[in-house]
Formats: structure tokens, C-alpha cells, sequence
């Protein structure tokens, strides 16, 4: 269906123009009816034409318009006078009146031209037309106007979605397109065979599944797998996001919901995917806006037409949501969204494919290697490694390069993390020192500690908000954590900040991002994770993550204010035992210690390979304190998936 162009200023002044050019080109042919040259013949009265016609000095005489008389004298070419009598009396009348004879008038070769029907029309009938013609286009256009107006008001409640795929000859998007989500497609094979052969499911007696909803987080590919379905199947795809449901007129929602169901049931077989269906399917009943609510009214509608659907009619709702915990449970029962597919963050090997796929356009050097930036963007959703391609092309375009380097690729990993490089950055000589000594600190307790993650790169260059950085990955991806392990990246937090004192006896503003981790990784590991002998194997608070109208925002205690102070001396006693390993490791390597700061001054970034070699082969050590567990305790991974950069 082709959408109507919605009246403005712009176009009603348009318009007008026009409406001013034709009435000029109307103006002008009117002209032209009357229209008479600049030289004209020379105007005599009756008794001079009687005088040539005694004279025998007139060929012809032309009577138009029963008014105006033109004179063709003899042996003269192009020789001509006028003249004009009443349109009541004739012209031999008046020649006999002057005393001329019939011969004479005869032999004058008069002749009376009568007025041909347009040039009747055009001097007659067409000066009084043309106002009222004008008039009524004028009516005509002002009427069109107000009724776009009617029609845009009486259009507010239908819904603006379109059929994605119209276009039959445009490329459609499948599963070949979608890299990674490997589980995720594999459920979705099944609604695109219930798409495609629905007699073969009810036959069984099996009902084709009505909703599907698709949960993950943000950029990992919730759209494109849905477009993918309606692909795969070869049936219309109908996209809305949640958002446009809600006006702030009440019912309007509602109506919308109504209008592109009937839309998608009047294309069955097809897809109708609602983006961020969390905008309007939160829970209900949170005390704000009561039942008269628009956004639950238009809930209410979803659920409705949801249940509506009837055996034959082959739609399925395919919603998308990052925010699954926020939505009613009326939505999640079995009848509505019968299908909820998981999409996680891809893994090293899906994401060297969707490397692979973002990079069909563009021209790369022989040493790029997407297996190691794969390696590299461990936590990097799909719309992240997009971004990082196409920041990489935008850099060696900036650099008048013919195609795209490793050292692009690098570059951009460091941007999307943490931001653009600064440009002169203006630092102090006293500052960059330490930096360099606050990152080699991080680096050398990373590097020591047997359960952190290896470091990557290490540098002193602003980017973004941070003055340096150090970049440590795991060696594979990981979902589950020990203790150990955030034992070790609470050491490897607070060994910036331990170096900064150890080597300048001072204490500046730039580790306060990373106290904070340190604490925040100490707490959850007691309240979040159970890890503390003394407090046991238990959770303490229940975090409200529903952030919006109606919900508690702060953390709901269920503890004594007694265990509140055990729970802060345990933080305390973890901290310092862990700064207390941290200063040990310090004094025992200051040599390296001070090569790696020194370095840094010196080349300002040293890469995995270059920090390595710097240090000598020396086995790593372990973090002893007293709450070491053994490394078979793991813990669900919630931890911060997102490359640590320190």
C-alpha cells in the first residue's frame, strides 16, 4: 500500500506557486487575443475610404468583426490602412451615403470575414470564464487541503507499519546472512517449517505456535534473526517497534494494535515482529496510571488479538526484548509467546564469522587475521564487531590507504572500548610518569598472578576518559568464574593504585575507577555469590532490576543491620588482604616493575608479545590469601564480559 504524502506549509505554499504560474500562463493567452503589433496601419475615417474607392486606388476591402475595416490599396504590397464604422450599420450604407455609386462599391472587392469560433470564444466567452474558472480552482485546491487534514485525523489510529519485503526483486535476508546463533537458528528452523507446511503439523493434532519471543542482549542480532524467518519462509514481514504503539491520546494504542493484526491476518502466512516489546508490555498493576493506563490498555489489546487467532490463520509474533524480567507474565504464558529463544553474546568462533560477513565489502591487507581479533573482542555482541569494521575502514580512509591494515583493526578495538585517542592531550611530564607506573603496576600483577587473565596490550595514550589502559582477555571465552579468579582481578585492580604509592609515596585522583571495581567485585563476591566463610554460603539483598514507574529502584534489604556490619568488615578484610599480596608482589619485582614503566615512557604501548618478552620467564604466582577456595569453585559467570581494560 503506498503511503499519502501528509500536507504542510511547505507543500500548501507550493501549491499556491503554482496556482500563481497558471494563472500568469491563463493572463497571457487572454493578452494574445487582443493582442496588436507595434507598428500599426494608419487610421483614416469613412470619407477617406470613399475618396480611394472614387480614386480606383483600393484592391480590396476586409470587414471583421462587423467594426473594424482594413484597407489593401493597389500597387503597394503591404500597404495598409484602418478604419472602424458602428457595428449597426453596414459599410455599403455608409459608402452609398457618401455618394458613391453600386459599380464603384462593386468594384471596391469588399469583403466581410466573420469572427471563427475560438476567436468568438477567446474575446467573448473567455474573459468572464476565467475568473470564475480560477475561483473554482482555487475552492478546489483549499477543499483538497481540509479533507487531507479529515483524513490524516480520521487515519491516527491505524497503525504505520508496512510490509518490510514488498519489493520482491530486493534481496531477502536468511539464515545465510545471520553468523553465529547457531542454537538460536536452530530453534527458529522449526516456525519456518511451520510457515512453510502447516498441514504436516495438523495433521498431528500439533497448533502452530503463536508467538516467539527472542531475548539477548542489545546487538546481538534480535531484528536480523527475525527478518531471517520471514525470509527463510518467503512470507510478509511486518516490523514495529513497541514505542508506536503509545500516543498520548488514550485508545490510540489500542486501535494501532487492532489495525496491523488485521493487517498481518489479511497477508497470512506472515511474520509480525514487534521490536522492544518491553515499552508497552511491562507488568501491569504497579500502582501508577491504575487500569485507565494507555500503555496497558494496550497490553490488554496484544493479549486480546493474541488470543484471537484462529487455527487457520498462519501469524506468528515474533517479539524481541532485552528487558525479559520487566514483562507481564500474561505475555509469557503458554498460548501467547510459546517459544523463548536465548541469544547470548557470540563466542570466538561466531564471532570470526560475523567478522567474516561485515567484511564482504571491504579490502583488507594480507596480515589482518579475523581469528585474532575474534580472539581479541572477547564480549563484543554482533552490532559491536559491525562497528568496529567500519571504524577500522573510516581510519584507513582517513590515512589515504587503499585498504584496511592490521594496525586499523587494533585501533578500532581500543575505540569501541573505551573511546577516540585523544589529540594532544597536552599531558604533564609528571603525569605520563605516573601512568606509566599506575599501568605497569596492573600489567605486573596481571602477569604474576596465576589466575588472571593474560595481558594484551599495556599503554600510556589517552583514549576517551581514561590516561592510559591495560588490556588483559582469557584465553577462551568464559560463562562461570571461581573465586580465584575474582580474587585475582581484585589484585590486578588495586596494582595501579599500590604502585602509584609504592614508587612515588603519593596517591593521585586517577585509581578511583578502579577502587571502585575492586569493591564492587568484593562485595558481590559475598552478597551476590556466597563466597565468604564467615557469612556462609547465602545472598544478601534482593536487587530490583525493573527501573521504571511503579518499581523500586534501591536495593531491598533482607539482612540485620548487624550482618550489614559483617558484610562491611568482610569487604574490608578481602580488600586489604589482597593489597597486602599486592604489595609483596611489588617489592619482590621492582626491577620489573620499573622496566615496564620505563618502556612505556619510552614507546608508550607495548603489545602482548613486546610486554612478555620484557619480562623474564619467572613462574606466576598464586593469590594465598585466606579465602582461597579450590579452583574447581565456580560460580554462574555474571561478572563483566566486556574485555578488562584496567
Amino acid at each position: 500500500m503506498s503511503k499519502k504524502k501528509q500536507s504542510s506549509p511547505k507543500s500548501a505554499f507550493r501549491n499556491m506557486a503554482w496556482l500563481f504560474v497558471a494563472f500568469l500562463v491563463f493572463a497571457t493567452a487572454l493578452s494574445l487575443v487582443s493582442y496588436s503589433p507595434l507598428e500599426k496601419p494608419e487610421e483614416v475615417g469613412i470619407s477617406q475610404v470613399a475618396e480611394l474607392i472614387k480614386n480606383n486606388e483600393i484592391d480590396r476591402i476586409e470587414v471583421e468583426d462587423n467594426t473594424t475595416i482594413s484597407i489593401t490599396k493597389k500597387g503597394e504590397e503591404n500597404a495598409t490602412v484602418e478604419s472602424s464604422k458602428e457595428a449597426s450599420e453596414s459599410l455599403e450604407s455608409l459608402l452609398i451615403a457618401y455618394g458613391l455609386t453600386s459599380q464603384q462599391i462593386t468594384g471596391a472587392n469588399i469583403l466581410v470575414i466573420q469572427p471563427s469560433g475560438w476567436k468568438y470564444f477567446m474575446a467573448t466567452i473567455f474573459p468572464v470564464a476565467l475568473p470564475i474558472l480560477f475561483i473554482v480552482f482555487f475552492l478546489w485546491i483549499m477543499l483538497r487541503q481540509v479533507q487531507g487534514g479529515n483524513n490524516k485525523a480520521m487515519m491516527f489510529g491505524q497503525t504505520r507499519a508496512q510490509d518490510a519485503d514488498q519489493d520482491k526483486k530486493k534481496h531477502k535476508t536468511t539464515f545465510a546472512d545471520v553468523a553465529g546463533a547457531e542454537e538460536a537458528k536452530g530453534e527458529l528452523m522449526e516456525i519456518v517449517d511451520f510457515l512453510k507446511h502447516p498441514k504436516k503439523f495438523t495433521a498431528l493434532g500439533a497448533k502452530i505456535p503463536k508467538g516467539v519471543l527472542l531475548m539477548g542482549s542489545p546487538g546481538t542480532g534480535k531484528t536480523l534473526l527475525a527478518r531471517a524467518v520471514a525470509g527463510e519462509a518467503n512470507v510478509p514481514f511486518f516490523h514495529i517497534s513497541g514505542s508506536e504503539f503509545v500516543e498520548m491520546f488514550v485508545g490510540v494504542g489500542a486501535s494501532r494494535v487492532r489495525d496491523i493484526f488485521k493487517k498481518a491476518k489479511k497477508a497470512s502466512p506472515a511474520i509480525l515482529f514487534i521490536d522492544e516489546i518491553d515499552a508497552v508490555g511491562r507488568q501491569r498493576g504497579t500502582g501508577m496510571g491504575g487500569s485507565h493506563d494507555e500503555r496497558e490498555q494496550t497490553l490488554n489489546q496484544i493479549l486480546t488479538e493474541m488470543d484471537g487467532f484462529e487455527e487457520q490463520d498462519n501469524v506468528i509474533v515474533v517479539a524481541a526484548t532485552n528487558r525479559p524480567d520487566v514483562l507481564d507474565p500474561a505475555l509469557l504464558r503458554p498460548g501467547r509467546f510459546d517459544r523463548r529463544v536465548m541469544i547470548d553474546l557470540p563466542d570466538v568462533k561466531d564471532r570470526e564469522d560475523i567478522l567474516a560477513v561485515h567484511a564482504k565489502n571491504k579490502m583488507f591487507t594480507k596480515e589482518v587475521n579475523f581469528k585474532e581479533i575474534a580472539k581479541r573482542t572477547t564480549g563484543f555482541s554482533g552490532a559491536d564487531l559491525m562497528n568496529l569494521l567500519n571504524e577500522a575502514a573510516i581510519r584507513a580512509a582517513g590515512n589515504n590507504k587503499k585498504k584496511i591494515g592490521l594496525d586499523d583493526c587494533l585501533d578500532s578495538i581500543d575505540k569501541v572500548l573505551l573511546g577516540p585517542q585523544r589529540k594532544n592531550p597536552r599531558t604533564l611530564e609528571s603525569e605520563k610518569e605516573i601512568t606509566a607506573y599506575h599501568e605497569g603496576g596492573h600489567a605486573l600483577i596481571a602477569y604474576l598472578l596465576e589466575d588472571s587473565d593474560p595481558v594484551h596490550k599495556v599503554t600510556i595514550i589517552p583514549r576517551g576518559r581514561a590516561g592510559g589502559y591495560t588490556l588483559k582477555l582469557p584465553e577462551e571465552d568464559k560463562k562461570m568464574h571461581s573465586k580465584r579468579e575474582m580474587l585475582a582481578d581484585i589484585s590486578v585492580s588495586l596494582g595501579g593504585h599500590a604502585a602509584e604509592i609504592f614508587k612515588f609515596d603519593n596517591i593521585t585522583t586517577g585509581a578511583s575507577n578502579d577502587l571502585g571495581k575492586a569493591t564492587k567485585m568484593a562485595r558481590q563476591l559475598i552478597t551476590k555469590y556466597g563466597m565468604s566463610k564467615k557469612l556462609g554460603p547465602r545472598t544478601f539483598g534482593e536487587t530490583n532490576d525493573m527501573i521504571f514507574l511503579g518499581k523500586e529502584i534501591h536495593e531491598q534489604r533482607d539482612y540485620s543491620e548487624k550482618t550489614a556490619e559483617a558484610i562491611d568488615d568482610e569487604v574490608n578484610r578481602i580488600i586489604e588482604e589482597q593489597y597486602a599480596i599486592v604489595n609483596e608482589l611489588l617489592k619482590k619485582e621492582e626491577a620489573k616493575l620499573e622496566k615496564i614503566a620505563q618502556t612505556l615512557l619510552q614507546v608508550e604501548t607495548l603489545e602482548r608479545e613486546e610486554f612478555e618478552a620484557l619480562l623474564d620467564d619467572t613462574k606466576k604466582q598464586t593469590t594465598s590469601g585466606s579465602d582461597n577456595e579450590s579452583a574447581t569453585d565456580a560460580l554462574s559467570g555474571d561478572a563483566d564480559s566486556m574485555p578488562a581494560a584496567e
